[in-house]
């Protein structure tokens, strides 16, 4: 299993909600509000007002999938999120040695 983390713009993530519920086997997402900048940029924050505010809203994205659905869910994640401007966002596959999905049937089970 594998862990997919995507930090997307927000106003991509109703296309990408779509186009990745169409996906047979698609196992679910989680998603949250997140601030950030790329590096390296040109400008610096002259005060704190600047320095404070220097961020642009995304959205982290984060599903676990099995190891043959990562490359089809990481191509639909890009083929969304990308406008081709900077600042579009990034996808990045993390291993998982160990996953359970927490429902009635794992109650007493010795591998819950």
């Amino acid at each position: 299993m594998k862990e997919i983390r995507a930090i997307i713009r927000p106003n991509k993530l109703p296309k990408l909600r779509t186009v990745l519920r169409e996906m047979p086997g698609f196992p679910g997402m989680t998603v949250s509000k997140v601030e950030g900048f790329g590096a390296p940029s040109e400008h610096t924050p002259h005060n704190i007002k600047e320095e404070l505010t220097d961020y642009s809203a995304k959205v982290r994205i984060e599903i676990v999938a099995p190891d043959e659905k990562v490359d089809d869910i990481v191509r639909r994640i890009i083929s969304v999120a990308c406008t081709g401007q900077t600042g579009d966002g990034l996808v990045w596959v993390v291993p998982i040695d160990r996953a359970v999905f927490i429902n009635k049937t794992t109650i007493g089970s010795p591998q819950g």
